[in-house]
């Protein structure tokens, strides 16, 4: 089970229905809010208090969410992280995890006051299908899985819950309530087709808010957060339990962008300089500060030369154990200098066997499912041209030669009913944060 596969459960809500439309961060925070409460700036504090002396358990409006619920709730996300925490890490992420697991009971509760119970026969069926579709198991294997990190199918099941009761009540109380008109979605399209092949961004932010007063700890977190990143966490999984902006739910996913809508210099200026898979942070904004991922990037409204399918050969040298450094060497540069040699595809099989080597044909390759390193140099081959060697003595030396490249069809202008659509998502979005706002300010919430 990869990292990879756990952060798409963890954000599966897409799969069971339930669009959560990317927002660039306007319900951030700016820093002086809390002079709105009018607190004095010197706080007396009447008792002790130790952040890292927390019992995460509650009651919401009756019904108790135990340390086991967050106990294996968090398994999930050590899991994802795939690497160590430090006590005080783990500590954090369990108290976030507790404030999912009451937002996640409002939400139950709040559909089953309007008699939308989700049934379980539903629940088990979606169940099923994360587990076939995004880890290619029965439901059995996801059920030792789980249990055998800590967590439970119990767990995922009642996430599975939340998800979809949400959904019901979000079509029921807001969707039939957003109105968007056709003069909204021509003005945008002709703003799109203004910018036609400049550069647009798919970015994801975590978003943690700051006060003069906690800006040196916040920042601390944050730095602690990149370091997990940088260390093979999931990004999905970090964006959903610590950011604040209102992308959480999402993972950070900003969508698909133009870098002004970051409506922050700060912040346009580091995403321009990002390649896709590169992480920035902690970045200093007013607020508080931002960790980025730039996911992807491409231009408006242009195909994207990434999605050209190709036809390959894969033309590869192995080693045998025991080999010298010095006779492999030797051999890569006659593997070298015979590729240089090949004449175009239909020469591939004799020549490889001249040389010792094995050749694998791929077809209906897509650029963009290779490695970032070889995208760049395979689009700039003509056909019959071959890679440069690439590889190790232990995994073998390979060359790939180009036989064939279909490219995408140029991009067609926007669908009114795909921009209509979205534009109805991102309004529901920021409606059902209100919604659930409004939960939590008339929920009756007891800490053990």
């Amino acid at each position: 089970m990869t990292a990879h596969m756990i952060s798409r459960l963890l954000s599966f809500a897409a799969a069971a229905g339930l669009v959560a439309a990317p927002i660039a961060g306007q319900a951030q925070q700016t820093m002086g809010q809390g002079n709105l409460l009018g607190l004095p700036s010197d706080l007396s504090m009447l008792q002790d208090s130790d952040p890292n002396h927390r019992v995460a358990t509650a009651v919401v409006n009756g019904y108790v969410v135990t340390e086991t619920d967050v106990d294996q709730r968090a398994a999930l996300l050590l899991a994802a992280n795939q690497t160590p925490v430090s006590e005080e890490e783990l500590v954090r992420l369990r108290m976030q995890v507790l404030r999912n697991l009451i937002d996640e009971t409002l939400q139950i509760q709040a559909a089953e006051a309007q008699e939308l119970e989700v049934p379980a026969a539903e629940v088990e069926q979606t169940y099923t299908s994360v587990a076939t579709r995004n880890f290619g198991q029965a439901a059995e294997q996801m059920d030792e899985y789980l249990r055998s990190i800590g967590s439970s199918p119990a767990s995922l099941k009642r996430q599975i819950t939340g998800e979809l009761a949400w959904n019901r009540l979000l079509r029921r109380n807001i969707a039939p309530f957003v109105n968007v008109s056709s003069d909204e979605v021509t003005e945008l399209i002709e703003r799109l087709e203004a910018s036609r092949g400049t550069e647009e961004f798919r970015l994801g932010e975590i978003y943690l808010s700051a006060t003069p007063e906690t800006e040196a700890a916040v920042e601390a977190n944050a730095s602690k957060i990149v370091e997990q990143l940088r260390q093979g966490g999931s990004f999905v999984a970090y964006a959903r339990q610590f950011s604040e902006a209102s992308t959480a739910a999402v993972g950070g996913d900003l969508g698909w962008i133009q870098l002004a809508q970051l409506k922050n210099p700060q912040l346009e200026t580091v995403a321009a300089e990002m390649s896709p898979g590169q992480l920035v942070g902690p970045i200093r904004i007013p607020g508080g500060f931002s960790i980025l991922y730039l996911i992807d990037k491409r231009q408006v409204l242009m195909a994207d030369p990434r999605d050209a399918m190709l036809s390959l050969k894969q033309i590869q040298i192995s080693f045998a154990p025991g080999t010298s450094e010095a006779l492999a060497q030797q051999r890569v540069a006659a593997f070298t200098e015979g590729v240089r040699d090949i004449r175009g595809c239909g020469d591939a099989e004799s020549a490889a066997a001249r040389l010792g080597a094995n050749v694998v044909t791929n077809d209906q390759i897509r650029v963009r499912s290779l490695p970032e390193a070889l995208q760049n140099i395979l689009l700039q081959l003509q056909v019959g041209q071959a890679t440069p060697p690439f590889g190790s003595f232990e995994e073998g030396v390979r060359v790939l030669m180009l036989c064939g490249r279909d490219d995408p069809e140029v991009a067609a202008g926007p669908d009114f009913n795909q921009i209509m659509g979205e534009l109805e998502d991102e309004r529901i979005e920021k409606r059902a944060q209100r919604y659930l706002r409004d939960l939590r300010n008339d929920a009756f919430i007891e800490y053990n």
